[in-house]
């Protein structure tokens, strides 16, 4: 009876110190994990997600399950992570849209995206493809920019939502281009791929992976990509830079983060699970097929790229003038 009533006591006792503290959060997860998307699905957001959360879901022995959370382009999802108990068991699905740009896109937004997160690993940078509808009969983006001059205002262009990726690489490169060609934003890049498909849009930016889809299918024709390079996945279509309209590059990382506050030791699991899961050949050939680059990047990496973004983009987009509707 001494030696159990001493085993319990040290026990106790442990459970009241950091040692019993680790103990405790060696054992995360202990139940499953949601991963805040901030947009619908089927557009770029929702693809990433959904490959790392598989795999992430294996790694930990718990599901993680995607969440899509639409609202104000991004922000309604992002701000829900933010403000999420930092326990580790809410993570979100970061990019150039929601935490980059929408620093620029509001004049006060609920959360701050460099002091609000913690990065946990970047996957993959994405390109954006310009496409026209089917039947458009406009050929190349030269042919676009030159009817749009003739006629401001009568073409139309797509957009996942104000402030999306999609919307201000577009208006960047109208702006250059100098014509006027009319935003029709929506909520997500799905809706906005029915009115493409439908003839009811003229032109649409979206990360190449879900733009290839279309293109393939017949359903939509590539016009330019925003990479500094063709993209084997679409070696006929000239980079914006190549097309003489406009000397314009963007590309967009996606990645996964933490509420600010996380535990070290949670943060340590998730960054070790996600750098492995990252590295993988089967993980790094879907993105690649998909159109991505894969990244491999440090933590000081990671950081440094993201707060470059966040004041790069920020800027351009005050520069644009580009409000919430």
């Amino acid at each position: 009876m001494t030696l159990n009533f001493t085993r319990r006591t040290v026990l106790v006792t442990l459970a009241g110190t950091g040692a019993g503290q680790t103990f405790a959060q060696s054992a995360y997860p202990t139940k499953p994990l949601r991963l805040i998307v901030p947009q619908p699905p089927g557009g770029g957001f929702d693809f990433v997600a959904r490959i790392l959360a598989d795999k992430l879901g294996k790694a930990l022995g718990q599901p993680v399950v995607v969440e899509n959370r639409t609202g104000s382009g991004t922000l309604v999802g992002t701000d829900l992570a933010a403000k999420a108990a930092p326990d580790g068991y809410t993570l979100l699905t970061g990019s150039v849209s929601n935490l980059a740009l929408n620093m620029g896109l509001y004049r006060n937004p609920p959360y701050n995206s460099l002091r609000d997160f913690e990065p946990l690993g970047l996957a993959v940078s994405y390109s954006y493809t310009l496409m026209g509808r089917k039947d458009l009969p406009h050929k190349s983006l030269k042919e676009v920019v030159t009817y749009a001059k003739a006629n401001p205002g009568k073409l139309t262009y797509a957009s996942a939502g104000v402030g999306s990726g999609q919307h201000v690489i577009a208006a960047a490169l109208w702006q250059q281009a100098g014509v006027d060609i009319a935003h029709i934003p929506y909520r997500g890049a799905q809706a906005a791929y029915q009115d493409l498909i439908g003839g009811r849009v003229d032109l649409f930016f979206d990360l190449s992976p879900t733009a290839r889809i279309q293109i393939d299918a017949g359903n939509a024709r590539a016009l330019a990509v925003s990479s500094s390079t063709r993209q084997p996945t679409l070696p006929d279509t000239p980079t914006i830079t190549e097309t003489g309209v406009a000397k314009l590059q963007l590309e967009s990382w996606f990645g996964l983060f933490a509420p600010v506050r996380t535990p070290p030791p949670v943060l340590q699991r998730l960054r070790a699970e996600l750098d492995t899961i990252i590295a993988s050949r089967e993980v790094s050939d879907v993105f690649r097929k998909a159109g991505g680059r894969s990244l491999s990047l440090s933590l000081a990496e990671t950081r440094a790229l993201v707060k470059h973004d966040v004041d790069y983009w920020s800027a351009l987009i005050r520069q644009l003038d580009i409000k919430p509707e």
